[in-house]
């Protein structure tokens, strides 16, 4: 690797940094079936905040993944969708879709639920 070159090891590494992180894939997956509004995104994915859905789109888009468009009404409008290059992971997406469907039961069940729980020492008035 001292000659500058790349192994195909360090391109997968590099396409899968763009793809990590705790809700990546899932916003991929909601706007691989349509174009989503912030809000719908929000409660597709249950348990993210609206920080951490924020800090991954900008991720996304800064990666050239995920296109932004506002529009100029009030309230604005905001829409997230694939880009022409995300849309070249659709392929990985369907089998993945097909392993899920042929596999999916076969694997233990994990608890769906993520994020921050919700008890009576993190709300706010609390004592």
């Amino acid at each position: 690797m001292d000659d500058g070159s790349f192994t195909m090891q360090d391109e997968m590494r590099r396409a899968f940094a763009m793809l990590s992180g705790k809700w990546k894939l899932e916003i991929m997956w909601l706007l691989h079936q349509r174009v989503h509004r912030f809000g719908e995104l929000r409660k597709g994915i249950p348990g993210i905040t609206q920080h951490m859905l924020t800090a991954q789109l900008r991720e996304l888009e800064a990666d050239g993944l995920v296109s932004r468009t506002v529009f100029a009404e009030v309230p604005p409008r905001v829409e997230y969708e694939m880009t022409a290059k995300a849309r070249g992971l659709g392929p990985t997406m369907e089998a993945l879709t097909a392993w899920w469907n042929e596999y999916g039961k076969t694997l233990p069940e994990k608890p769906i639920a993520r994020g921050r729980k919700k008890t009576p020492s993190n709300r706010l008035g609390s004592a």
